[in-house]
C-alpha cells in the first residue's frame, strides 16, 4: 500500500510558490516537485527495504516542512503565472525599409535567436525552436514545453532558457534538460560559459548554477527586472533597473557598478566591453575592466535589443517603433531603417548580415553591407522572401526518462562509455573508456540518470572546470 505526503510553500509579493510530493510504495521512493500548477519533474529511488524507504521519505519530508513547507491539497492553489514579457509594437518612423533578403515567420513573437557558422536558430514564445540554413531552407524543429525567453551559445553547446524554468540542451537531434532553475527564480535571460549557467530574473537577483545543476552563487542587485546577464573569464556582467553590475566569477564580491541612462533592457558583449540598451532611448558601450561609459549610441524610442559586428566596429539596435540603426563605433549614426515585421527584439550580426527576430513571430534576415544599405536609404530594396516550413521538417521533442534514449548493444567506432554511478545521495556520470580520468565528472541530463546505467555518446570534451562535457548523440548501452 502505498502512502502521499503533498506539501507547498507560497510566499507573497512574488516569492516562492512550489510543491514537494513525496509517495512511499513498498521500497521504492517517488519525489515529484516544482511549481504549483505544473505537472513538476519526477525522482525514483530504490532502498533495501520498506523500512528504510519510509525513513528516507520521512527525512525528506522533514527538511521541507523546516523550510516552511506545510501540508496542503493538490489544486488547493493556483498556478501563478510566469511573467512574459510583454512588449509593444509601433510602426517604423524610418524612410526607408531594411533590405531584407528572407523572412521566417514562426506564428508567435519571439525572442530566441542564435546564428552559427552553419545554422540559424529561433526560438518563440510557443515553444518553438526551428533551424534554419543561412539561405532561409528550414532543417529542424524542436518542440519544448513552454514559451522560449532565449538561445545561447556555449562553443559547440546550444541552450534554450524555457519558460518551464528548465533550460534545454539543443546540440544533439533529442533535446535534453541540462539545467532545472529553482521553482522561485524567474527566468529572463541567461548565459553559459565553460558550462556553468548564469540566470538574471524578474527580481533583479543573478543565480549562477555549476555544471552539476548544483547551486552555487546568488547575488541581489540594486534594479529589478533583470534581462542582462553576459559573463566572460573576468566577470559577470548583470544589467538591471540600476545599471550594470559586475560581479566576480566565483561570487566573492562585486567588482564595479555603473548607472545607465535608463533601465537596462538587452545586454551585449565583445572582448573589451558590455553593451546595455536602456529604456531611456540609447545604447551604452561600458569597459569591461572599470564600468566607465565609452560611448553612448541615441535612438528614437525604447531600445529592446542590441548587437555588434566583430570588436564592436559598428553597433545596431532595435526599437520598439520596429526600426534598426546602425552606428559607428563612436557613437555617429549611420542609418535607420524599417524592419517590415515588427520590433526587433533579439539580433545578431554575422558576415555583413543582421539577423533579427521579431514582435510578429519573424526570424529576418537583413543584408547589412555598405552597398545595400546605401540602396535602401535611396528607396531601392530587394523584393523578401517569404520562407515556408516544409511539410516534412523533422521535430524532436525532450526525453524525459531513460527509456526514451535510443538502446544499442555495443559501442559504435569511436563512442565513448560513461557510467552512472551513486555517491552518497548523488548519482554522478563517470567515463569508463581508457584515455579519460576517471575521477572526472560527466555533465549529463538528469532525468535519464540511474545507477549502474550505462550510456554511449560520440565525444567528449574537457572543460576548463575540470569535467567533461558531451557532444552529439547520447545511447543507452544495453
Amino acid at each position: 500500500m502505498s502512502t502521499t505526503t503533498y506539501l507547498e510553500l507560497s510566499e507573497d509579493g512574488g516569492g516562492a510558490h512550489k510543491f514537494y510530493e513525496v509517495t512511499v510504495d513498498g521500497t521504492t521512493v517517488r519525489v515529484r516537485y516544482g511549481r504549483i500548477g505544473a505537472a513538476g519533474q519526477l525522482k525514483t529511488q530504490q532502498f533495501a527495504s520498506a523500512e528504510k524507504a519510509r525513513a528516507a521519505a520521512a527525512k525528506k519530508v522533514g527538511e521541507k516542512v523546516r523550510k516552511g513547507y506545510a501540508a496542503a491539497v493538490p489544486g488547493g492553489r493556483a498556478a501563478r503565472s510566469v511573467t512574459r514579457r510583454q512588449v509593444s509594437s509601433a510602426p517604423s518612423t524610418a524612410r526607408s525599409v531594411a533590405p531584407v533578403l528572407w523572412r521566417f515567420r514562426t506564428d508567435a513573437a519571439a525572442f530566441g535567436i542564435h546564428i552559427d557558422e552553419d545554422r540559424c536558430w529561433v526560438g518563440n514564445q510557443s515553444g518553438d525552436v526551428f533551424t534554419l540554413g543561412h539561405d532561409g531552407e528550414v532543417l529542424a524543429r524542436y518542440r519544448l514545453p513552454d514559451g522560449v525567453k532565449c538561445l545561447v551559445a556555449d562553443d559547440f553547446w546550444i541552450y534554450a532558457g524555457c519558460d518551464d524554468g528548465t533550460v534545454y540542451d539543443l546540440s544533439s537531434k533529442l533535446p535534453f534538460a541540462a539545467y532545472e532553475i529553482a521553482t522561485d527564480v524567474d527566468i529572463f535571460w541567461l548565459d553559459i560559459h565553460e558550462g556553468v549557467l548564469n540566470v538574471a530574473d524578474r527580481q533583479g537577483g543573478l543565480t549562477v548554477i555549476d555544471h552539476e545543476d548544483e547551486f552555487q552563487w546568488s547575488r541581489r542587485s540594486t534594479g529589478d527586472h533583470a534581462w542582462m546577464v553576459r559573463r566572460d573569464d573576468r566577470a559577470v556582467y548583470h544589467g538591471h533597473g540600476g545599471g550594470v553590475t559586475a560581479y566576480a566569477p566565483d561570487g566573492s564580491g562585486e567588482l564595479w557598478h555603473t548607472g545607465t541612462r535608463g533601465a537596462v533592457l538587452f545586454g551585449w558583449q565583445e572582448d573589451r566591453s558590455v553593451y546595455a540598451g536602456t529604456d531611456r532611448r540609447v545604447v551604452q558601450r561600458l569597459a569591461k575592466d572599470s564600468g566607465r561609459i565609452e560611448a553612448t549610441y541615441s535612438c528614437d524610442s525604447v531600445v529592446y535589443s542590441c548587437a555588434t559586428a566583430p570588436g564592436g566596429r559598428y553597433v545596431f539596435a532595435g526599437d520598439s517603433s520596429s526600426s534598426v540603426y546602425c552606428f559607428a563605433e563612436d557613437g555617429t549614426r549611420l542609418w535607420k531603417l524599417g524592419t517590415g515585421a515588427g520590433s526587433a527584439l533579439s539580433m545578431q550580426y554575422r558576415d555583413e548580415k543582421l539577423y533579427i527576430v521579431t514582435t510578429d513571430g519573424s526570424l529576418a534576415c537583413i543584408d547589412a553591407g555598405e552597398a545595400a544599405i546605401a540602396d535602401a536609404q535611396r528607396g531601392t530594396v530587394p523584393t523578401a522572401r517569404d520562407i515556408k516550413s516544409a511539410a516534412g521538417t523533422p521535430t524532436y521533442t525532450p526525453a524525459r526518462t531513460a527509456e526514451a534514449v535510443e538502446l544499442v548493444t555495443a559501442v559504435p567506432a569511436g563512442g565513448v562509455v560513461v557510467e552512472c554511478v551513486r555517491e552518497g545521495s548523488r548519482l554522478r556520470m563517470r567515463v569508463s573508456t581508457a584515455g579519460y580520468d576517471p575521477n572526472w565528472n560527466v555533465q549529463f541530463p538528469r532525468h535519464i540518470r540511474e545507477a549502474g546505467a550505462r550510456y554511449v555518446v560520440d565525444a567528449l570534451h574537457a572543460s576548463a572546470g575540470g569535467f567533461y562535457r558531451v557532444q552529439g548523440e547520447i545511447r543507452r548501452l544495453g
